[in-house]
C-alpha cells in the first residue's frame, strides 16, 4: 500500500509539472519543482520572465492556480515565481530560444542560429555545449546537424549529474523540427580535476650520508651506531678451546731389536 501511495504521488507530480510546461511554452519556463508542505503542495516555477507568467495584476497566477487545483484535486496549491540566474546556463531555455528563432526566421538561417548560441553560451562561462537539430532543414529530406564546442562529458555518472539537457521542438512549414541541447556549466566538478596549491610544502633538512662521528652541515655531530658483536676467529676458538677435536692419528710401529719388523695389524 505505501508503495502504490509513493508511486501515485510521483505519478502525480509529472502530470503537473508536464501541465505546466505546456502552457507555459515560449514564456521562458525552465523547470518545475513539486514540494509538500504541512500547509498543501508548493509549486515552484523556474523562468527568466517572472512577469509574463504572473501577468497583470497576477491574472495568470490565479488562473493557473484555479486550474490545478480543480484537474489535480489539490486542496492548497501554492504557487511561487523564482527566476534563473543565468539563462544562457539553462538548456531548456537556450533550446525554446532557438525553438522561436526557427519558427521566426525559417530553416535557412539555421546555421547562424545555431552558432549564435553557442558563442552566447561559451561567453557565459560553460564548459562545453553541444546542439542538435534534427528534421527537414534545409532541403525536404530530413537530416541531423550537430553543433558543438568545448568540453563535454558523455559518458559515466558525471554524464547524468553534470550535464544540463533538454529537448524543444520547432513547428515549420516543412515539418516539425527537433532541438536537443546538451550543457555542461563551469560548476560541474570534473572526477580527473586537478588543484595545485601555490602555498609550498614545508619539509624537514635531508642531510647525505656522512662517515659515522662526521659532523654535519648543521655543525650537529650525528649519533653513531652500536657495531654488531663480531664472530671471534679461528685462532681465539683454538685458544679457547672451542674448536673441535680433531682425530687421532695411527702412529708407525716401531721395529723390535734383534729380530725381523713385526707389521702392524
Amino acid at each position: 500500500m505505501i508503495e502504490r501511495k509513493i508511486i501515485n504521488q510521483r505519478m502525480k507530480e509529472f502530470q503537473i509539472e508536464e501541465y505546466i510546461s505546456e502552457n507555459l511554452k515560449n514564456s521562458g519556463h525552465s523547470h518545475t519543482r513539486v514540494q509538500r508542505t504541512p500547509l498543501g503542495e508548493k509549486i515552484i516555477i523556474y523562468t527568466s520572465r517572472p512577469g509574463m507568467i504572473v501577468g497583470r495584476k497576477g491574472q495568470n497566477i490565479k488562473k493557473l492556480t484555479f486550474t490545478l487545483k480543480k484537474m489535480f484535486e489539490m486542496e492548497n496549491p501554492q504557487i511561487e515565481i523564482a527566476e534563473v540566474p543565468n539563462v544562457n546556463l539553462d538548456a531548456q531555455i537556450v533550446a525554446e530560444r532557438i525553438a522561436l528563432s526557427l519558427e521566426r526566421f525559417g530553416s535557412a538561417r539555421f546555421k547562424g542560429i545555431a552558432h549564435k548560441a553557442l558563442q552566447d553560451v561559451m561567453n557565459s562561462g560553460a564548459l562545453g555545449v553541444e546542439i542538435h537539430i534534427s528534421g527537414k532543414v534545409p532541403s525536404q529530406r530530413a537530416k541531423s546537424w550537430r553543433f558543438y564546442q568545448g568540453y563535454l562529458k558523455k559518458c559515466g555518472d558525471i554524464a547524468l549529474t553534470g550535464v544540463n539537457s533538454a529537448y524543444a521542438t520547432a513547428k515549420l512549414k516543412s515539418g516539425i523540427v527537433g532541438i536537443q541541447i546538451s550543457i555542461m556549466p563551469s560548476t560541474t566538478e570534473l572526477p580527473d580535476h586537478v588543484v595545485v596549491s601555490d602555498t609550498p610544502i614545508t619539509q624537514e633538512e635531508v642531510t647525505p650520508l656522512s662517515v659515522p662521528g662526521q659532523k654535519s652541515k648543521s655543525g650537529q655531530k650525528k649519533e653513531e651506531k652500536p657495531k654488531a658483536a663480531k664472530r671471534p676467529s679461528r685462532a681465539k676458538k683454538k685458544e679457547s678451546g672451542e674448536e673441535k677435536h680433531e682425530k687421532p692419528v695411527a702412529e708407525a710401529p716401531q721395529p723390535v731389536e734383534g729380530g725381523d719388523h713385526v707389521k702392524a695389524d
